[in-house]
Formats: structure tokens, C-alpha cells, sequence
């Protein structure tokens, strides 16, 4: 068990819960395997993942469904636990935190999006935005005030009072992603946050995701389908058959495939696995 000193020994700063250290590597994963069992059937679709991940970075992880994206997002925000392998944060392996540190590495560290957002749709905007600090223990007045800033940031500040479940896809993803950084995590980590919105949607939630990545200082890990977008950030990484790989092979691929049905009159958009 750590003590409250050893816990406060992972924070970057008063306003990041993070890790203190000389590293420029935000995480640290080694060796890392996930298995499920489905009946008699073994399921690996994570098998001796090993990454690391620089501080400041934005890095994309494509691959076909299925492959094992959301199961290793999952584990890098301490959602899930691997079967073997050891996920350091900072230098802190997330594996020897107590159940207390961990759930604060979920509130404080690491900042979520999904592809759904999972907003609370009879609440408003602001007040879903707030829910992680009041979650922290921040008085409600502090904790609204603080979130509409993070509406203003995303391009939001006039539905502050508009309830989530009444907002456009694109609104409410944008919510979410206000949720997500109010606490002002060190990492942000998106699974497919553009896959439920239409292309002119997803490109301006992309576009936002980059803005604040680098006014906020992030580390920023995405998972997604849509190469395009993909290709913009600075790594992207290939998951497949359990492995990490780098994804060159996969961007010149799509290139190629895209410049062909371009030759043959066809209009193509992202390309989606």
C-alpha cells in the first residue's frame, strides 16, 4: 500500500497528477499480454505489447476491428488489467498502486473519450463537463465555473445551459472531450472519437483534439479507423494479430488504394477498417 507522500510523489504539478521525473516518457509499457476466455476458446488479442511513449506526443493506433484497440486503451487508463506485463506511468507501475491511487490516476492523470459519449443527457452541458471534479471533491460552485471555461475552450460557452441530450453529435462530443481535460490530465486517451459523427463533424472534433493537445501541453493517444486522420498525427502504430508495429506499411497502403480509385473517378473519404 503507498502512503499519501508516495502518491504525491507522481504529480507533475499542483494542477497535473502525473509523474516527477526526468524521463521524457510519459508511459512506459512492457511486455503486455491480455487473454480472455470465452468458453473452452482463448482469445490473446494483446500479445507482448511493448511502447513508449514520449511526453507531448499525439500518436494514432490503427487496425482492423477487433484487434485489441479499445482493450489496450483500457489498460493504459487503469479501466482494465492485463494478464501479464507491466503499464509504467512516470516511472509508477500502475500494477503495485492501491485501489485509492488507481482510481485517482483515473480522475486526475488520464483524460477519456469514447466513441460514444456517454454523457448524461437530462443533465446540461456544463454540468456533465463538472461531474469528474465533484467526483474529486470540488464544491459545486468552483466545479461549474471551472467547466464552463472548458465549454468556452471547445467552441461551447453559449450551451453551457442546454441540456447534453438535446445537442448535435458534434456538440456532444465536444462535451465529452471538456469532461475529459477539466481535471487537467497529463494524458488524453480517445478510442474512435470521431467514429459516430459525419465527415465535416469528425474533421472539426480532430481539429479541435490537436488545438488542445498542444495549448494544454498533452500527451494524447488515439485509436481510430480513419487513416486520414490518422496520418496527421506524429505516430501512428499498427495493431495487429497482438502486436504493435510501426504503421508506415499501413499509411502507404491506403495511400496506394486511394490514389488508385482517385484514377479511376472514385471519391474516396477516410478509409475505415
Amino acid at each position: 500500500m503507498h502512503s499519501q507522500a508516495s502518491l504525491g510523489a507522481l504529480a507533475f504539478d499542483d494542477s497535473h497528477f502525473g509523474a516527477a521525473t526526468n524521463s521524457s516518457h510519459v508511459l512506459l509499457v512492457e511486455n503486455l499480454s491480455k487473454t480472455f476466455h470465452s468458453g473452452p476458446q482463448e482469445i490473446t488479442p494483446l500479445n507482448g505489447i511493448h511502447l513508449s511513449v514520449e511526453r507531448g506526443e499525439m500518436i494514432s493506433i490503427v487496425g482492423p476491428s477487433g484487434a485489441g484497440k479499445s482493450t489496450l486503451l483500457h489498460i493504459l487508463a487503469a479501466l482494465d488489467t492485463p494478464t501479464s506485463g507491466t503499464v509504467y506511468f512516470g516511472g509508477n507501475s500502475l500494477q503495485s498502486l492501491s485501489e485509492a491511487e488507481l482510481a485517482e490516476y483515473r480522475n486526475r492523470a488520464v483524460g477519456f473519450v469514447w466513441q460514444r459519449h456517454h454523457l448524461l443527457p437530462d443533465f446540461t452541458a456544463v454540468e456533465n463537463v463538472a461531474m469528474p471534479m465533484l467526483v474529486r471533491g470540488e464544491g459545486l460552485g468552483q466545479a461549474l465555473r471551472v467547466a464552463e471555461e472548458w465549454l468556452g475552450e471547445v467552441g461551447l460557452a453559449d450551451r453551457a445551459a442546454q441540456r447534453a441530450g438535446e445537442l448535435s453529435g458534434g456538440e456532444q462530443q465536444r462535451v465529452a472531450i471538456a469532461r475529459a481535460l477539466v481535471n487537467r490530465p497529463a494524458l488524453l486517451l480517445a478510442d474512435e472519437p470521431t467514429g459516430d459523427l459525419d465527415e465535416r463533424s469528425a474533421e472539426n472534433v480532430f481539429e479541435l483534439m490537436q488545438r488542445l493537445h498542444r495549448s494544454h501541453h498533452l500527451t494524447s493517444i488515439l485509436a481510430t479507423h480513419n487513416l486520414s486522420l490518422a496520418r496527421r498525427t506524429d505516430r501512428v502504430l499498427a495493431l495487429e494479430h497482438g502486436k504493435l508495429t510501426p504503421g508506415g506499411e499501413v499509411l502507404a497502403g491506403s495511400a496506394a488504394s486511394m490514389a488508385r480509385q482517385a484514377g479511376a473517378g472514385t471519391k474516396t473519404q477516410g478509409e475505415r477498417w
